[in-house]
């Protein structure tokens, strides 16, 4: 009986062992880069957006973003993206117009650009893909997948600064979408007012409030 006792727990020891070996490392790669991220408490990025169609046609273009809470700004080609937490106002700058509504919390098919950095924090099981000299590649795959026009989200991310380096969302519709960080800057001064709408600064604009 005692050596069946030590046979047993010889036996679970090894099994133990096992899983431990083969637990995926995204989870703690995962859980440095949320803790490095939330230690800023601003952040301001410059990013390349590449979307690629199933017919090979390819189109990339520029923005900056700044984030600060739940409040963020986005700048891409036409338009100025401002959120105080609350509200949302997309300034239109070739018709000079500024359509205003209410910001979007915890809709399922919603990217908001406030967390942008920390998506992969809610609603994602995830997998570690492999690793170079510089970057590690983790896949999410959303918990919900009806609910989303993506499959999958690769994240690069930096060894070093524990920071996201590009994300790629694999659309099912065969696109892929690919947003890589130019430059990326933490706890800069950003004052709450550059999260609202300014209109005295564009005269003439017209607004459509869409709450």
């Amino acid at each position: 009986m005692f050596t069946k006792k030590i046979t047993l727990i010889g036996s679970l020891a090894i099994v133990c062992l096992t899983i431990n070996a083969q637990v995926d490392p995204a989870k703690k790669i995962l859980d440095d880069l949320s803790a490095k991220t939330k230690s800023y408490s601003t952040l301001k990025a410059e990013f390349s957006w590449t979307v690629e169609k199933k017919d090979k046609s390819k189109d990339t273009q520029t923005g900056k973003i700044q984030t600060k809470g739940d409040k963020y700004k986005l700048e891409i080609p036409g338009h100025e993206i401002y959120c105080d937490g609350k509200t949302v106002w997309d300034f239109i700058k070739d018709a000079n117009e500024v359509q205003i509504k209410d910001m979007e919390v915890g809709g399922e098919d919603v990217i908001n650009p406030s967390t942008i950095f920390t998506i992969y924090e809610k609603g994602y099981k995830y997998k570690f893909e492999g690793e170079d000299a510089t970057t590690q590649v983790i896949s999410l795959f959303p918990l919900n997948p009806d609910k989303k026009k993506f499959h999958t989200i690769k994240l690069s991310i930096d060894k070093t600064k524990k920071q996201i380096t590009s994300v790629k969302l694999m659309m099912k519709d065969g696109t892929l979408q690919t947003y890589t960080i130019k430059s990326f800057l933490g706890n800069g001064t950003i004052a709450d007012s550059d999260f609202v709408f300014n209109a005295k600064a564009h005269p003439g604009v017209s607004s459509e409030d869409l709450r």
